[in-house]
């Protein structure tokens, strides 16, 4: 009955609150297009500010940034702690060839990269191709005051779409076999040393190399992954794929490089780390809470534009224009800009276990995380009544908009991946509103190119206009999103029912390992 009577609510709160609803949808739609601070806002975080590694000054910055710009607009915000990590700034890196000839390579320290300490001048070398593990430690008596090619030579610079829209198929198979090969060979000269290329810094480090050369390519034009340094006192680079080829080969043919090397940073010691969290209260159910949610760090090879700017651009301008519209919700509004999330979603899950009287009075979560595009896909992230709740709070979203979402209902619960999983796993209803792709696990996902002109504003703004309603609708809903779970089937691996992912314990501590 009392079931009964909760779905007859929520049909009364359909029909009579059409006209208003749809009369605070078209203001904020009408704002999202004509007065959008998108663009300002990007400026304000990617070129000025710059990349949000965890730990680093820049990060900070950005944390002091969000709670100035919410205040302008009249939002309660502040930086809350939920751990420490190693702090460390990223300086300069510049890397010259200078003999056989003379080139500036394209270069980058990884982050957390201890310095050079000051301007370098050493020979290249690369790991050998040994028989076992006792030749390549009679080998580690050479490094010493050199550099270390740890990678692979790419076969080729070209993506697999650039040989399929102009090779034959004749030169496609060879490619692809040579790679196959390629591939193979310098995995099995990894393994002759005896160590896992994660090991390999680290015993080089401690041999006497000068320093670490690697290059991740990311399997587009110009585009290279940059992530974390395994060295604790010599520098580790990545080398772009073209001129890292050639040191590689030119070591191969006998003709030894030389390199100039200046890398500088700062180790900042411990420093504290936070989730920037800000607030519309409510005063009818100010127990209950509506939240906007995306990861606020990055990685720090470009600026961290669509991973994850785009995601915290949206919440932002989502947060602005609900307070200019729709400032007594009916439950309280937060948003959650988090820290450390791609060292393991560290701020949300913290988050989490610091505020229970969150997750259990959350309504639901909406999450951005996967690039610039406009939103395609919702799960209902196995909640037995996903689909009435998400449907409904679609329902006032303009068609062009909501006519390219796919809903999928009820679905998995999401166990990682960005930080809606923090509260799936306790519970919570937490739904990520995911993307088109734009290419973006090959050219802006974690790389040296994720940086402001790769954001697609028309997208970014619908994805704006789209959060705000669902945050809207879903303080408006009179019922309250009820935690039933989805039967989740069989583990096809196990052959065991499939059980509600934990959990995970947030690292509170970090960097210092």
């Amino acid at each position: 009955m009392k079931r009964q009577l909760l779905l007859m609510a929520a049909a009364l709160f359909l029909w009579s609150g059409t006209a208003l609803a749809q009369d605070v949808v078209d203001q904020m739609v009408k704002e999202a297009n004509e007065n959008s601070m998108l663009e300002d806002l990007a400026y304000e975080l990617l070129d000025l500010t710059g990349p949000r590694l965890v730990g680093t000054p820049q990060m900070q910055n950005a944390h002091d940034w969000a709670v100035k710009k919410y205040a302008e607009w009249g939002i309660s915000a502040k930086n809350e702690k939920w751990g420490t990590w190693k702090g460390w700034e990223r300086g300069i890196t510049h890397v010259d060839l200078i003999s056989p000839r003379v080139k500036t390579l394209e270069a980058m320290q990884l982050a957390w990269s201890p310095s050079s300490n000051g301007i370098q001048e050493a020979e290249v070398t690369l790991i050998p191709d040994v028989q076992n593990e006792a030749q390549f430690k009679q080998w580690l008596s050479t490094v010493k005051g050199k550099y270390v090619m740890i990678d692979m030579a790419q076969p080729t610079g070209r993506p697999g779409y650039n040989w399929e829209k102009f090779g034959t198929e004749e030169s496609i198979k060879k490619m692809e076999a040579d790679s196959r090969e390629a591939r193979l060979a310098w995995n099995n000269r990894i393994r002759a040393t005896g160590y896992s290329s994660r090991e390999l810094p680290t015993v080089l480090e401690e041999a006497g190399a000068a320093g670490i050369l690697m290059s991740y390519w990311s399997r587009g034009f110009g585009v290279n992954k940059i992530f974390g340094a395994r060295t604790s006192k010599i520098p580790t680079i990545d080398i772009g794929l073209e001129d890292y080829g050639t040191l590689f080969r030119m070591v191969e043919h006998g003709d030894i490089p030389k390199i100039r090397v200046e890398v500088t940073s700062v180790d900042h010691g411990t420093v504290p780390t936070y989730n920037t969290i800000a607030e519309i209260p409510s005063t009818v159910n100010p127990d209950q809470y509506v939240m906007l949610s995306a990861h606020f760090d990055s990685w720090d090879g470009g600026t961290g534009a669509t991973d994850n700017g785009t995601g915290t651009l949206v919440m932002m301008e989502a947060m602005r224009i609900l307070k200019k519209f729709y400032p007594n919700p009916k439950r309280t509004i937060m948003v959650g800009h988090w820290g450390s999330e791609e060292q393991g979603l560290n701020g949300s899950s913290s988050f989490v276990e610091d505020h229970p009287e969150v997750v259990k009075g959350l309504q639901a979560l909406f999450n951005q995380d996967n690039g610039t595009g406009r939103v395609v896909n919702i799960s209902g992230q196995g909640f037995l009544h996903a689909y009435e709740f998400i449907n409904r709070w679609l329902e006032p979203v303009p068609r062009d908009i909501r006519g390219e979402i796919e809903t999928n209902f009820p679905g998995s619960p999401g166990s990682g991946g960005s930080d809606y999983a923090s509260f799936v796993t306790a519970g919570a209803p937490g739904f990520s509103l995911s993307s088109l792709s734009w290419d973006y696990g090959t050219y802006t996902w974690h790389t040296n190119r994720d940086t402001y002109d790769k954001i697609v504003f028309d997208d970014v703004r619908n994805n704006a206009i789209l959060t705000a309603i669902l945050v809207y609708m879903a303080c408006e809903d009179p019922q309250f999103f009820p935690r039933d779970k989805a039967v989740l089937g069989i583990n096809p691996r196990t052959g065991e029912p499939r059980e509600w992912p934990s959990p995970r314990n947030p690292t509170r501590n970090g960097g210092n390992d």
